[in-house]
């Protein structure tokens, strides 16, 4: 079973999108080619559910992590071979040597590049095999354990490439061109297409790695589903510069985190902070949580800006009921999930909405087998929660007051804060003494 999520979750927190500022797909693409690009867009739309697939991956981005490896190509040589190796070229040797004799005359005759720009495909492609077959010399006897690792340093041991060695690094003849020309792009061809896939993985690795010490990033430890847990010492996110980090630990007895906290004191910036974590963690790449582990689960869904949507005639309300409904489907299939809810109800009246919050949260809380993080303004339903339901913990972010200025020190503190600060915000910003004026 796959890892399911929608494109709620997935712009709640800015997960994808390469053309979407600050998503965190764009925190790793620092890719060098275009085929580790698309490697790392696949990564992302396809996180994992296999711990041990998930922690296979982890180990190869620590292994790149640890020893600072470097992209080894030149991009320019290798787009050039990338696109002469992606080129047709004749099913036989005759049907080669065929095509190249009509280009070579074509050159001749009117100065056609067409064969020159072959000959430096074949050159560039032959430079991309020798700098691949000396970085996996160069790298230790215990380079990760892939199957596109194994493949390709056994494909450059076996009599298949001796040519390699033989080649010299000049302008063949029409029939050595011939020669090559057939045997990479069509009798190697399944081969080449190894090759090209391990150096994509390459890049993809080296890029996620060069992110991850630049922004001390971490590696989680994938645990089986049945461990129902989560725990991290200190968790942040992964874009803020200087975030505070907080220590989290859920479980199958507790297993909902009741959150309170004034506005602008980071309750928002926490719970996207989870949500990226979760879904990174089970793509296997490196997180902004320090001494991670987690249980894997079927999915993860959020609602944390849910928008009306005027063409159906929903407002806001409406759009978050729906929201919350399509949570409870995927919870009530018995599927283990991860949960977080940003202040549920927010577009109704207040009677309303602590009725709702307290109706749901009670509800969801009855399913220990997922993690649940809600947030709420109502701390009232806090109150009753405590009494009713004993697989929640409490927790806030408190506003420290200095004169009437609110200062906030997003540090996770046990318990039910009530903190209001909403209208003391408003009057900072003197906004009613604007409309008297």
């Amino acid at each position: 079973m796959s890892f399911v999520t929608d494109k709620q979750t997935l712009d709640d927190l800015n997960i994808t999108g390469k053309f979407k500022p600050q998503s965190i797909f764009n925190l790793f693409n620092h890719t060098q080619t275009v085929g580790g690009e698309k490697l790392l867009e696949k990564m992302f739309n396809q996180p994992l559910s296999d711990p041990a697939a998930i922690n296979c991956r982890s180990e190869v981005f620590k292994f790149f992590h640890e020893r600072k490896l470097q992209f080894p190509f030149d991009q320019n040589t290798f787009q050039e071979a990338e696109a002469w190796l992606g080129a047709g070229t004749g099913s036989t040797f005759l049907g080669a040597a065929g095509s190249l004799l009509q280009k070579k005359l074509l050159h001749m005759a009117v100065k056609d590049e067409q064969y020159e720009h072959l000959q430096r495909g074949l050159l560039a492609a032959v430079e991309v095999f020798s700098v691949l077959r000396n970085f996996l010399q160069k790298m230790e006897k215990n380079f990760p354990d892939t199957v596109q690792f194994k493949t390709v340093k056994e494909l450059f041991s076996s009599p298949k490439m001796k040519w390699l060695q033989e080649f010299q690094n000049t302008k063949p003849a029409l029939l050595q061109f011939a020669k090559y020309d057939h045997l990479i792009r069509h009798a190697l061809r399944d081969d080449v297409e190894q090759i090209l896939d391990l150096i994509y993985h390459l890049d993809v690795y080296i890029a996620v790695s060069d992110t991850a010490r630049a922004k001390n990033l971490h590696y989680a430890k994938a645990l089986p589903k049945e461990d129902y847990v989560f725990r991290t010492t200190a968790l942040s996110h992964p874009a803020l510069e200087k975030a505070v980090a907080n220590p989290l630990s859920l479980h199958e007895d507790l297993n909902v985190l009741f959150l309170t906290g004034a506005n602008m004191a980071g309750k928002s910036t926490f719970m996207k902070s989870l949500g990226i974590a979760v879904y990174l963690a089970h793509m296997g790449f490196p997180v902004a949580a320090r001494e991670m582990e987690f249980s894997v689960r079927d999915g993860l869904y959020t609602s944390i800006n849910v928008p009306d949507n005027l063409n159906l005639g929903y407002s806001h309300f409406y759009a978050e009921v729906l929201r919350v409904r399509k949570v409870a489907e995927e919870v009530a299939k018995g599927n283990d999930l991860v949960i977080i809810f940003d202040e549920l109800f927010k577009g109704t009246n207040v009677k309303d909405a602590y009725d709702a919050t307290l109706a749901v949260t009670k509800e969801f809380a009855t399913w220990h087998n997922s993690f649940f993080v809600i947030s709420t303004h109502i701390i009232e339903v806090g109150d009753v929660l405590q009494h009713d339901c004993d697989n929640l913990q409490f927790s806030y972010l408190p506003t420290i007051m200095e004169g009437s200025v609110p200062r906030y020190t997003y540090t996770l503190t046990t318990g039910i804060t009530n903190d209001r600060h909403g209208m003391l915000i408003i009057e900072n910003e003197r906004i009613l003494e604007m409309i008297e004026d």
